[in-house]
């Protein structure tokens, strides 16, 4: 199943267990999909759309001095697994020449292309900052 049918069946079940946090989270991201020039959506574009909701909403969070929100988690369940910084290192070190590069954040493009979502570009770009 896809992950957009996947998130557009738990909302039923959300209303079903009157999780209303879940349910109003769920809904806004649906109202996202909505939005979207292509009803269908690829999973990637479902985790991008996601990923672009949780940055907007720490931001807001950020801004007014607020904790981490109910919405955040229930968003982050819906992505996929992170890559832990050790899974990154050793496919950097297996399959990454840093020498012939220029600058070590030309190696982002390669690792963000083998990761995919599963990575953070920033813990990439941490990562790749402390390698020597």
């Amino acid at each position: 199943m896809a992950l957009q049918q996947k998130i557009q069946a738990e909302l039923k079940e959300a209303m079903k267990a009157k999780d209303k946090e879940k349910t109003g989270a769920i809904r806004i991201l649906i109202g996202e999909f909505q939005r979207q020039p292509d009803k269908d959506l690829s999973d990637d574009q479902v985790v991008g759309i996601i990923k672009k909701l949780i940055k907007s909403e720490r931001e807001l969070l950020a801004a007014s001095g607020g904790e981490e929100s109910g919405y955040i988690v229930v968003l982050e369940s819906y992505l996929p697994q992170q890559a832990s910084e050790e899974d990154i290192r050793s496919w950097i070190r297996e399959n990454v020449d840093l020498a012939a590069m220029g600058n070590k954040m030309q190696a982002m493009r390669p690792i963000m292309a083998h990761f995919g979502s599963r990575a953070d570009g920033n813990v990439v770009k941490k990562i790749l900052q402390e390698m020597d």
